[in-house]
């Protein structure tokens, strides 16, 4: 079916997107904890110029010391959160390519944990950072705000959980077709009772 190609393809490519996604949050991960170790081991000491890394940044970003040690955590964490949830997008996609079709009960099932995940990691990384953020707030001096949007990971979730029905319904739609049809039985014809021979 031409129509069923082009969902194969487009959950293909969704694939290939979950996997960009997972090394982008891998990438980011490392590159925040390498920012954080930066930071606390060289900024204060090294000098381009004559002038620390420290007050370099502070004049070219804008942001404090304590404002760049809260942000890189919380980036942290939320890498964390989005680099897992996207894992499980990757496992789904790839169940899904192998068997063929997303109209199938255990595919509709793991998409519907996968648009819950999609709701409640991002979610829980984002209040972990927020809260790791306050805490940094009271340890560190200069500390600016933190903003943080995950309307758009709840929206996402709720689109999954949403596509999950209607391929557990397909899937119910297929396993109705495919049952044979119930024969009836013919119905079986009593024998006569036998007759006593009468005597001559």
């Amino acid at each position: 079916m031409k129509s069923l190609k082009t969902v194969q393809v487009l959950f293909k490519i969704a694939k290939v997107i979950s996997q960009i996604v997972f090394v982008c949050c891998v990438v980011g991960f490392c590159l925040c904890v390498v920012g954080i170790v930066s930071l606390a081991l060289g900024a204060p000491v090294l000098k381009l110029g004559g002038v620390t890394i420290e007050s370099f940044l502070a004049d070219h970003t804008g942001l404090s010391n304590g404002t760049l040690y809260a942000s890189l955590a919380a980036g942290a964490i939320v890498c964390i959160g989005m680099g897992v949830t996207a894992k499980f997008a990757v496992r789904y996609f790839k169940r899904e390519q192998a068997d063929g079709t997303p109209f199938t009960h255990d595919g509709a099932k793991e998409l519907q944990w996968l648009g819950i995940l999609s709701i409640c990691l991002p979610l829980g990384a984002q209040i972990l950072a927020q809260i790791l953020h306050e805490i940094l707030a009271a340890v560190l001096p200069d500390v600016g705000p933190l903003d943080m949007d995950f309307v758009g990971s709840v929206s996402l979730g709720i689109m999954l959980i949403v596509t999950a029905q209607i391929c557990k319904y397909g899937a119910d739609l297929a396993a109705a077709k495919e049952e044979p049809a119930a024969v009836e039985e013919p119905a079986v014809m009593e024998a006569p009772a036998a007759t006593e021979e009468t005597e001559v």
